[in-house]
């Protein structure tokens, strides 16, 4: 195969985000097909790839023959239905988080890739090919601030979308640290709590900022703070504090200004430039799987059918005055 052929089912945000790194910084990938509900937008997106075709149907693009392999980016509604379908097709699939909105589809996802014989589905946790948090996980491993006792996650954005609910603050931004902490501790997360603060006046309808505790099975706890409408700019943080010492990601902007009397660094206005290289890398790494005819590198569907259980037991304390709740793993 001189080049993987990806089609990409999504034109919003992330696809013409995805359909960009794969596009002009992922070798041996080719981006042949982009699928959107709205056929313009995708047809716009295509246009920026010499040959690329669009469609609005996003089960033609993953049964073309001119798709090997799929990066699901649409709705997050969509992803378990356009799982099955690729898996069903032999090819594999790069779905964004969530794998499915509740662990019932997860398992169906799951139960799906099994029958198939092959593992050919990852998830898009991205933060696993970050840098910063590459380096802070090697830390860790090395024992260089002794056992983690402490970590701190902080996750603030300019603006929540039109609609944003509760509960879409913690499938679609918390869900990152219910990955990234058990893969930096190497512990999973047994039980969870949910707490709100007075919420901001720039938006109603939506108790944010919110902040989550967890607890991992070595007995560390973990904080999460969620606040989608910051307003100052896209920031990313966090911090482990071990039994000798601390761990933290650095500020990774670029550029320092001096004028007028002042120094300043700037923010981005979302996760795109922060976590570039991080998808750069994620993708990279799955093209180069898809070519060698082996398991990606990345997080597995299993490990999306796990960020959705601590999911769904942070909405239960939600939803119940912010008691402790247990996290449960469905048995696949």
């Amino acid at each position: 195969m001189s080049a993987v052929r990806v089609g990409v089912v999504g034109a919003g945000n992330m696809g013409a985000d995805h359909v960009n790194t794969l596009h002009r910084w992922v070798s041996g990938a080719e981006v042949t097909y982009v699928a959107d509900i709205d056929k313009a937008r995708a047809a716009e997106v295509a246009a920026a790839v010499p040959g690329a075709l669009a469609t609005d149907d996003a089960l033609a693009l993953i049964a073309a023959p001119e798709v090997d392999a799929v990066v699901i980016a649409s709705h997050d509604s969509t992803h378990a239905d356009l799982a099955v379908a690729a898996v069903s097709a032999g090819k594999p699939v790069m779905c964004e988080k969530p794998l499915a909105p509740t662990t019932a589809e997860c398992v169906q996802v799951l139960e799906e890739e099994r029958r198939s014989g092959a593992r050919i589905i990852s998830l898009g946790f991205m933060r696993r090919f970050d840098p910063g948090y590459g380096e802070l996980r090697a830390a860790l491993a090395s024992g260089a601030v002794g056992a983690p006792l402490l970590t701190h996650c902080v996750n603030r954005g300019v603006s929540s979308a039109p609609g944003c609910t509760d509960e879409f603050s913690v499938t679609g931004s918390s869900i990152h640290d219910f990955d990234t902490v058990p893969w930096l501790l190497d512990s999973r997360i047994t039980e969870v709590s949910w707490h709100a603060a007075r919420p901001t006046s720039a938006v109603t309808g939506l108790r944010d900022p919110q902040v989550l505790l967890l607890r991992t099975a070595d007995g560390a706890l973990t904080t999460v703070e969620s606040f989608l409408n910051a307003g100052y700019g896209y920031e990313v943080r966090c911090e482990v504090v071990g039994e000798r010492g601390t761990l933290a990601l650095a500020d990774p902007a670029r550029l320092v200004t001096d004028a007028a009397r002042a120094r300043s660094t700037g923010y981005p206005a979302d996760w795109r430039p922060r976590f570039a290289d991080a998808y750069r890398l994620e993708l990279q790494a799955w093209v180069d799987a898809v070519a060698q005819g082996r398991p990606s590198t990345l997080a597995t569907a299993y490990d999306g059918l796990v960020a959705s259980a601590v999911a769904e037991a942070v909405i239960v304390s939600m939803r119940d005055g912010g008691r402790t709740v247990a996290v449960q793993v469905p048995e696949v």
